[in-house]
């Protein structure tokens, strides 16, 4: 024991609460702080993670929607938020399924939440399941040391059915102001990277740099073939840079999506199973298979 102090919480807390007005009423949230870096995690919504603050200072998107317990259309209730997990019957826009898929309007089952001088880890359960049908079930646990600079995702998937089941899975990861800002810059060991419209190829030569908000810009696309699982925004202004880095055994494809419109300023950095549109491709589950997804998120300073 330290004898300098007097309640754990001084060091660093996990606390659950309902928010109880506006779009917001009814979410129940794990607000988790090490002590460097504090994440809040919507357990109304496949426990995704909300918002990331380093030494209390924003690094997430959130879109103008902010985040609703509210069912309507996806561009009306889209909120970013540091992770919104797509998957696991669709990714992208496809015809006849939800943009996206449907797994973030699952609620998870939190069947752990623990903080202690061990750090924080959370554990919960989001069934996705049909009469007659499929039976996956996402374990996700989500861990930080105390006074660590990382967020670690860890996703086991599992087929508790007795078929075949298709899945598919994208971690849409997103970025927003003031990590997000002019001058910054995505930094990969990068192999190949192919535009995903043809907007996004007239501004090939800008793939990896932010600029100033525009009004009404229209936003890029780019499939990433990375020589290493790991990626970064690098903001010298602010001294801080973000990685993200995945198990690319289990996610073999990489999205970036970039936003630079006045109100919709947005870096998406997303680890996934497939690609988008022509290029989507389901992987397969068997029966009592399962397989683990894993993605860190850190955040450094950089002198």
């Amino acid at each position: 024991m330290n004898g300098r102090i007097s309640h754990f919480s001084q060091v660093a807390s996990l606390r659950r609460y309902t928010i109880t007005d506006g779009s917001e009423k009814g979410l129940e949230v794990l607000d988790c702080d090490n002590g460097k870096i504090r994440f809040l995690l919507n357990v109304s919504k496949a426990s995704d993670i909300m918002q990331v603050y380093h030494e209390g200072q924003n690094v997430s998107f959130i879109s103008k929607n902010g985040f609703t317990n509210r069912e309507i259309p996806f561009l009306r209730r889209f909120e970013g938020g540091m992770l919104y997990t797509c998957g696991l019957d669709s990714v992208g826009g496809r015809e006849e399924y939800e943009l996206h898929g449907t797994l973030h309007q699952i609620p998870a089952h939190i069947v752990r939440a623990t903080c202690d001088d061990k750090g924080i880890a959370v554990e919960a359960l989001i069934r996705d399941t049909a009469l007659f049908g499929k039976n996956l079930v996402l374990k996700r646990r989500i861990t930080s040391a105390i006074g660590a600079d990382c967020v670690t995702l860890e996703d086991t998937l599992t087929n508790e059915g007795f078929a075949d089941e298709d899945y598919c899975l994208l971690y849409h990861i997103n970025v927003g102001y003031p990590m997000l800002d002019e001058g910054a810059r995505v930094v990969a060991d990068v192999a190949t990277c192919e535009p995903r419209t043809p907007w996004s190829a007239q501004n090939m030569a800008t793939v990896y740099e932010m600029g100033a908000p525009v009004p009404n810009m229209e936003e890029t696309c780019y499939f990433l073939k990375l020589n290493r699982p790991e990626i970064s925004l690098v903001n010298e202004k602010l001294g801080k840079k973000l990685t993200v880095s995945y198990s690319n055994d289990t996610l073999p494809h990489f999205v970036q999506w970039k936003s630079m419109a006045s109100g919709d300023y947005a870096l998406g950095l997303e680890p996934a199973t497939t690609e988008l549109d022509d290029r989507f491709a389901y992987k397969t589950i068997k029966p009592s298979e399962s397989i683990v997804f894993k993605t860190v998120i850190a955040i450094s300073n950089q002198k």
